[in-house]
């Protein structure tokens, strides 16, 4: 089982002055430790709730990225995940190319229909009815397929008209950066997972009997459209809070044997203390070793 880590909370105690400084040291510690891959969310202020209201620091994803990039040699890299209106799609597929360029072939192309309508709103960002964001999402799905190709011939989707969507240079990992989409929605999103994906994800919190109908839907898409189910990388997103009176090392590693018994094969948490750095030292002191032959 892999093990990742995503970064959605940037409060650190300090503030601003802080934040890149701290990142480092976290990027650095999961890099060397063995976590698999690093992501951060795709938004441009916090979520409320358990993130945080809206006023708490956030930093843009794809700069994020390239900084982690910079900072570090082995992890993958992603958003978990893209809302497909916050960038053209070409403009998303050079984008994600360009991370995996300079990082040496270690990008995810993470992606979803968007959701955050106070989000778009706030910021003035257009956010069109659910048909039609879903239609936009598949014509980027089947634009990045057409782009990581080296095809330059014209593209027409129900959205997006492309003259002639030139990608050059192309993406390093090959035969292209694996596609991530972000959501549990039967009738689309997982038929989205078995076209044209590598990846999908999964909330943890939902629970094991909602997991497994999730996976058996994919499973019937995948067999729909004469896609090999094993092909598709099946991750879960979940929170890990590594501190007395919360979460032991134990606890984290029964949680992925659960999981690994249902069919995943990736766990990417975000740990609310994160910023302690102790948390990730444990993770990979104590459970990435535990769980590598789940």
């Amino acid at each position: 089982m892999r093990i990742s880590l995503q970064l959605p909370v940037f409060k650190y105690p300090g503030g601003a002055p802080v934040i890149g400084p701290t990142l480092k040291t976290i990027a650095q510690t999961a890099d060397a430790g063995g976590f698999y891959s690093l992501w951060v969310m795709d938004h441009f202020f916090q979520l409320g709730g358990w993130a945080g209201p809206d006023e708490d620091p956030m930093l843009e994803g794809y700069s994020t990225l390239s900084y982690l990039a910079g900072l570090t040699e082995r992890v993958k890299l992603g958003t978990l995940v893209t809302g497909v209106i916050y960038r053209y799609p070409a403009v998303l597929v050079k984008t994600a190319t360009t991370l995996d360029v300079l990082s040496g072939g270690r990008a995810y192309l993470g992606i979803g229909a968007a959701w955050y309508e106070h989000e778009a709103k706030s910021l003035g960002i257009p956010y069109p009815p659910t048909k039609e964001r879903f239609e936009l999402l598949e014509d980027a799905l089947r634009l990045a397929h057409h782009m990581w190709q080296g095809d330059r011939s014209v593209f027409d989707g129900a959205h997006v008209h492309a003259e002639m969507p030139i990608c050059n240079p192309q993406p390093l990992s090959q035969p292209h950066p694996p596609i991530l989409i972000g959501g549990m929605g039967e009738r689309k999103t997982l038929r989205f997972a078995a076209q044209y994906c590598d990846a999908i994800n999964f909330f943890a919190r939902t629970g094991a009997e909602t997991l497994t109908q999730k996976l058996d839907v994919l499973r019937e898409h995948c067999d729909a459209v004469g896609r090999d189910y094993d092909t598709i990388e099946k991750t879960v997103l979940d929170t890990v809070h590594l501190a007395p009176g919360h979460m032991s090392a134990a606890d984290v590693i029964t949680a992925c044997e659960e999981l690994a018994g249902l069919g995943f094969t990736h766990v990417i948490v975000n740990m609310p203390n994160v910023h302690e750095i102790t948390p990730v030292e444990t993770m990979v002191n104590e459970v990435i070793p535990a769980v590598a032959e789940f």
